[in-house]
């Protein structure tokens, strides 16, 4: 078996644009989340996605435009992203931005974890004090309130398991598959069900205005379109990003880099709910990078 050989700057500079562009559609999504129900988001932002994916297939990667070699963990790793989606989609109408981003981003120490726990891949102890160096600096830069975490953290955690999980798949089961097809069989995953979740809804009549999970459609104008249009390019970013990232490097040191979806939202939390950082925000960040930087050298 040909084993892909790793190419860490590509990985590393893939999964930092990602996060940047993750990070303003999860910024949009909240401040979107009393207009739209979620399923909404779901079809429409991948509805405008699919089209955009298949026609660069078709004009520039043809060779990409096949069945999945192993479908059954694609679909399984498309499920669990799906999830993970909602989880955290489904905290952020409870909980302010910079709590639930503190509680997801638990997701290196569990990538760590499930790398060392389930592929056997040998954490060393320099390994883990960049991870949990990394996560200090989520703390100082969100210092998240003790009275904001309610059962709706469980929903940001549950969902940092689920992509860890997800991302160790792509490394380990995934890993030759066109990152290009990955993102077509999440975004289609994205399609069926919130076609689905929109249909029991319905039939079961469950229909609950100004409920984020249960609310029916809203009508949308031109600049709910625009807004859709932004959420499908972030989705498009988010879901060929990763699939690159984690096909280029180990898990356990994407996970150190995925902090850096902690400094764009205090970029976002200042623009869009004008929070500004603080001096403890910025030695924060700087933990993070020197987590970074300790994670490429080891």
């Amino acid at each position: 078996m040909i084993v892909q050989k790793d190419n860490l700057p590509l990985a590393v500079g893939t999964i930092v644009f990602t996060v940047f562009a993750l990070s303003l559609g999860d910024a949009l999504i909240k401040l979107s989340s009393g207009n739209f129900v979620v399923w909404q988001i779901f079809v429409l932002r991948s509805a405008i996605a699919i089209p955009c994916l298949v026609g660069f297939m078709i004009i520039y990667a043809r060779a990409s435009l096949q069945v999945p070699g192993s479908i059954l963990w694609v679909a399984l790793r498309s499920f669990l992203l799906v999830l993970m989606w909602i989880s955290y989609y489904l905290a952020l109408p409870h909980m302010s931005f910079s709590a639930a981003a503190a509680a997801y981003y638990t997701l290196p120490i569990f990538i760590t974890l499930f790398s060392a726990v389930l592929t056997g891949h040998r954490v060393s102890r320099v390994g883990w004090f960049c991870v949990l160096l990394g996560f200090s600096g989520v703390l100082l830069i969100l210092k998240p309130d003790v009275n904001d975490f309610n059962s709706s953290t469980l929903l940001p955690l549950l969902s940092a398991m689920l992509y860890a999980l997800a991302m160790i798949l792509t490394r380990t089961k995934c890993q030759k598959e066109s990152p290009l097809i990955l993102a077509l069989a999440l975004n289609l995953s994205f399609v069926v069900v919130g076609i689905m979740a929109t249909g029991i809804i319905i039939v079961m009549s469950l229909e609950t205005e100004g409920d984020f999970l249960l609310a029916p459609w809203a009508m949308m104008g031109a600049s709910d379109w625009y807004s859709m249009l932004l959420l499908a390019i972030a989705v498009l970013i988010g879901s060929v990003g990763a699939a690159i990232a984690y096909q280029n490097a180990p898990a356990s040191i994407m996970g150190v880099f995925d902090f850096a979806y902690v400094g764009f939202a205090v970029i976002w939390s200042a623009v869009f709910f004008s929070e500004i950082p603080d001096g403890v925000s910025v030695i924060g960040m700087g933990l993070i990078v020197v987590a970074g930087v300790l994670s490429l050298l080891r």
